[in-house]
């Protein structure tokens, strides 16, 4: 947890109402307070979300102007005009638009440190590499209960004001992602063809002990720069970019995600879908 100066800008028309609830909820436990929030939305969209946005403490800015990308254009204006007054050390801009890149870099010249959430299913490629770390939180679709013959005579039945209020926040969190406890790392051994009858099956024989020969060049130097992997523990993502960074295996620009994905068979990235941590297999 840091003490950094953490200022969030939604792009509402963008993320939907988890995103922006799983997002408030990460960047908390990261950094212990947001000191700016504001979502920009249309009138509807804020109507529509007023609970949500009272909830979290967030400032709706509603863009009223008619015309494609004009949120957007609000947004930008905005964040310029907080970075000058607020002076933050760090934005994070919640939306999956690609369009925010030429904002991203102004932030950075202005000594930010830019960070972008995204929805799955909604983020392009070249949208993650414009940030200095990107996460992708997959949306949670609410199931509807199963209704039997009395629940369906109750549902008709007035419902009272506090209950339906219950209802409206009761919005499922940020699943949590189990961490294993380190564990000596097998090399995986690759058989041409089955063994043969009696012979001892591969899952019993122990497994041989990782040397520096086993693996490619590019392995060995990401293991130099995260030491931490070879001891089996898990390390963040955006930790391993800035390390990686510093170590010149990856450009300014560049994802530790995509790269550390070049080598799946000797990393894991988790959780799968919208991985934020990365661990040896």
């Amino acid at each position: 947890m840091t003490q950094d100066r953490v200022m969030l800008l939604i792009d509402a028309d963008n993320v939907s109402a988890d995103i922006i609830e799983q997002a408030v909820a990460l960047l908390l436990a990261e950094h212990g307070a947001l000191h700016v929030r504001r979502a920009y939305c249309t009138s509807e969209s804020a109507v529509q979300n007023q609970a949500l946005f009272k909830r979290l403490q967030i400032k709706p800015m509603v863009n009223l102007a008619a015309g494609k990308n004009s949120t957007d254009i609000a947004l930008a204006v905005d964040a310029i005009d907080l970075v000058l007054a607020e002076r933050p050390e760090v934005v994070v801009i919640a939306s999956s638009d690609s369009d925010f890149a030429p904002l991203v870099n102004r932030l950075r010249e202005k000594g930010c440190r830019v960070v972008g959430i995204g929805q799955h299913g909604k983020t392009g490629e070249g949208t993650e590499a414009a940030y200095d770390a990107y996460t992708v939180l997959a949306h949670q679709k609410s199931r509807p209960a199963a209704r039997s013959a009395t629940a369906a005579k109750s549902a008709r039945a007035p419902v009272k004001k506090a209950s339906r209020r219950k209802a409206e926040v009761a919005l499922p969190t940020p699943a949590a992602v189990p961490v294993k406890a380190p564990v000596e790392v097998p090399v995986e051994v690759r058989a041409a063809a089955a063994p043969p009858t009696g012979r001892t099956p591969r899952a019993e024989r122990p497994a041989p002990a990782l040397s520096a020969v086993d693996l490619p060049d590019k392995v060995q130097q990401i293991l130099q720069a995260l030491p931490e992997l070879a001891r089996g523990e898990l390390v963040e993502l955006q930790v391993a970019g800035e390390r990686l960074r510093k170590a010149r295996l990856l450009s300014r620009s560049g994802s530790s995600k995509k790269l550390l994905g070049q080598f799946t068979e000797r990393f894991e990235l988790l959780p799968a879908g919208a991985p934020t941590k990365v661990r040896l297999r």
